[in-house]
Order: C-alpha cells, then structure tokens, then sequence
C-alpha cells in the first residue's frame, strides 16, 4: 500500500517539520492544521483573547501542514501532539505508524442536502458518466487520503478498476481548478471555497460526488496522541473544551467567522459568503461531537475496498476526554 510504504522514510522527517522540544509539551499542546473548514481552531489562532485558558492555562504551538496523511506521520514521530486528520489518515497512522490515538472533536461531515466533495470535468468534455474515466487522467487532493475510499468505492461500483483503469495523480484542492482548465487533469476533485470559485467562473461541471457512495461522511476530526493523553489529561481537557468552544462560537457568529476564515485562508469574504455556513456547506457538529458510528461505516468501507485491514472506532474513543466539553 502506497500510504503505508511512505511511513519509513516520512517519520523522520515530521519531526524536523513540527521541530518542538519535548521538554515543553507539558503545558505547551503543539497541534497540527490545514485548510480548509477547520473554523473552531481559525477562533483559537486569530481570536485567542476569546479563550481565556491560552496563554494561560496552556500554550499552542500552531503548524500548518499540506494534508492530513503529513500530520499523521508527524503524530506518529512525536513531533505533534494533537492534529487535524482524516478517518482514513489516522487509521493508516495504526496500520502502518504504530500511532495509538484518540478522537477528541469533529471538524467537518457531510450532511444531506449539504456539500458533497465532488468530481468535477470540462462542460464540453466528453466524460459523462464515471465509467466513461477509463484510461483518463483523475486528480485527487490526496493518493491514500480521506476522500480515496468512497472514490474506489464509486468507480469500482462503475465498472473502473481505480489501480488500473485510470492515472490518479495528486492535485491539491487549491490548484484543482487550474489543473482541470489547463487540461492537466481529465477530471479533478473539487472541495470549498475552491469549488464555489470555480462554480462562479462557469465552464465545468460536476460528473459526481462522494455522498454517492456513502452519506454523512467525516472528512476530518481532530485526534491527539494517546500518550500525551494519558500523562497530560487536564491539558488535553482545556483543549478539547476550547475546541469546543471555538464551534460554538464560528457557529453563533457567522458575520465574524466569514472574517476569521478570510485571514487564514487568504480567500475574500464576498466568496467565503456564497457558502460558507449556509446550506450548501459541510456539516457542522454544535458541540464538535465525534460522530463514532459514521466513522466506523467509514473504516469499514476503507476495509471492503482493500485499502485497510479490518478496525474497531472503539480503540479512538477516550471515556472522558472527547467534545462537547463545557
């Protein structure tokens, strides 16, 4: 397995990336991040005066990676502490990194009727249906990624052997829509606030999305390392609470989030506007709560499409550090 394989060679390396001493882990939580839809830790980095316990309870130290699969090896090194990740990133950090983790909060899902990470062609291509990808060039955020089961899961259920039928090349959701109009790509994941940029320019159309294949998919969750857990739980728990926190606020004051989010993400606010927090966005937990049962559903596609041996949600699940926590 591809993902799997890179582990060797990429543990070493996470540690120089995240470069924190261990000897400040005890009050100091060094956490992991990415964009997008991660709108609780953009509050903590931009508005830390609305958390009362940074900077005084306990300090972040703030790394910002490509993707989660970097995270996760990171995780696994020791380099970081807690971190955003993908189902499928964190269950190949078990498989292939030896990682032991817990799932402590929830990012993002999809929820019917919402956005659906989707595939996007050309108006005038002539793919149009998925088994018309056979022999054509797919990009893909991530080769071994989060969104990679559901994908295998649709193509196969189309007649297309995902290993041999096309070339999946990895395209980064930031470029995706330059790949497909430059024709780099015959078609290409999209994923907001990019897919909202490219909707408005016009010219490309959506071929299908990962809801085909299962709904309510976790796209990404945060998880901390379950020895830092265990020998620093009131230091996790003032995490997991300002997490928490950090939803209820992106979510009770959109006006401010669509400023917070613009900051990171160096998109203007005019474009975070036409979704971001409206229907045709992610799904949004209110407290941040893991939802375990979908992410079991998850793993068991990742395992019925080969990508994983067979995992039990259980062993991500801390009795008493996982959000909502007040």
């Amino acid at each position: 397995m591809r993902t799997v394989s890179r582990w060797i060679l990429a543990l070493g390396a996470a540690a120089v990336v995240a470069g924190a001493s261990p000897s400040r882990a005890q009050q100091t939580i060094r956490v992991g991040w990415t964009i997008p839809a991660e709108e609780s830790k953009y509050w903590m980095m931009r508005r830390p005066a609305e958390f009362p316990d940074i900077g005084k309870t306990y300090n972040i130290e703030w790394t910002q990676f490509q993707g989660t699969a970097p995270m996760t090896q990171a995780l696994a090194a020791g380099a970081l502490d807690c971190a955003t990740q993908a189902p499928l990133s964190l269950a190949n950090g078990v498989v292939g990194g030896n990682l032991k983790a817990y799932i402590v909060a929830q990012h993002v899902f999809e929820k019917p009727g919402g956005f659906s990470v989707y595939w996007a062609v050309m108006d005038d291509s002539p793919i149009k249906t998925i088994a018309d990808l056979k022999g054509k060039t797919v990009g893909i955020s991530v080769i071994g990624g989060g969104t990679q089961g559901p994908f295998n899961l649709l193509l196969k259920q189309n007649g297309v052997d995902p290993a041999k039928d096309i070339k999946l090349v990895e395209v980064g959701f930031a470029v995706s829509e330059d790949a497909l109009r430059q024709g780099r790509v015959d078609a290409v994941n999209m994923n907001q606030p990019f897919a909202a940029r490219a909707e408005a320019k016009g010219g490309t159309r959506k071929l299908f999305s990962l809801s085909q294949a299962m709904p309510n998919i976790v796209h990404i969750l945060e998880a901390c390392r379950a020895d830092f857990v265990d020998k620093n739980p009131e230091l996790v728990k003032a995490y997991v609470r300002d997490i928490t926190s950090g939803m209820k606020k992106a979510l009770a004051n959109r006006e401010e989030t669509l400023k917070v989010v613009s900051e990171v993400l160096k998109a203007p606010v005019p474009v975070l506007d036409t979704y971001l927090l409206k229907d045709n966005d992610f799904g949004r937990d209110p407290g941040a709560a893991p939802n375990f049962p979908a992410i079991q559903k998850m793993l068991d596609i990742y395992a019925d499409t080969g990508m994983l041996p067979k995992l039990d949600v259980a062993q991500f699940k801390h009795p008493t550090i996982v959000a909502p926590l007040q």
